[in-house]
């Protein structure tokens, strides 16, 4: 079974996903919607990572807490800077960040955590996994951003997936 269907969540979302677009209960729609739920995963396979194991759920409930904080502070941050400052006092630029982790599925978290936070983007990481370049809106201290994210995100990922 686990041969036909590597990853059956994502089988079910793909085939309710599909039914809901269409809008239909069809035969067609419903062998389509098979189809793609047996051919997306079989097919995807290879670009997954490796199964997450979850070692400290206390540590990535926290982390959700503090991502959410930091969301929302941030938004306020650059919508604020949007309305008040004019684009010559910003001062945008690159950041390059060490990191100590390399397990596949905490950097794809810290993917998702640097993207989903307004004023930052995920711009480049090393072939070797040891630096990470951020694109930030607005900074002034780059010295203190490299040690928020070392501290906020990285070592709680590191917790979580790493000890």
């Amino acid at each position: 079974m686990a041969r036909w269907l590597p990853a059956p969540s994502l089988s079910i979302a793909l085939f309710v996903v599909w039914l809901l677009l269409n809008q239909s209960l069809d035969a067609a729609t419903l062998l389509l919607a098979a189809i793609l739920a047996i051919a997306v995963p079989l097919l995807t396979q290879s670009l997954r990572p490796a199964r997450a194991h979850m070692r400290r759920p206390a540590v990535a409930l926290r982390l959700s807490g503090v991502v959410a904080h930091d969301l929302v502070e941030s938004a306020l941050s650059v919508a604020r800077l949007l309305l008040t400052r004019r684009s010559a006092q910003m001062s945008p630029c690159f950041v390059r960040v060490p990191l100590e982790m390399r397990d596949p599925n905490a950097l794809a978290v810290l993917a998702m955590i640097i993207c989903l936070t307004p004023g930052t983007a995920w711009a480049e990481i090393a072939l070797d996994r040891s630096t990470l370049l951020i694109h930030v809106f607005d900074l002034d201290d780059v010295p203190a951003f490299i040690a928020m994210v070392k501290t906020r995100y990285e070592a709680p990922l590191m917790e979580i997936f790493e000890s």
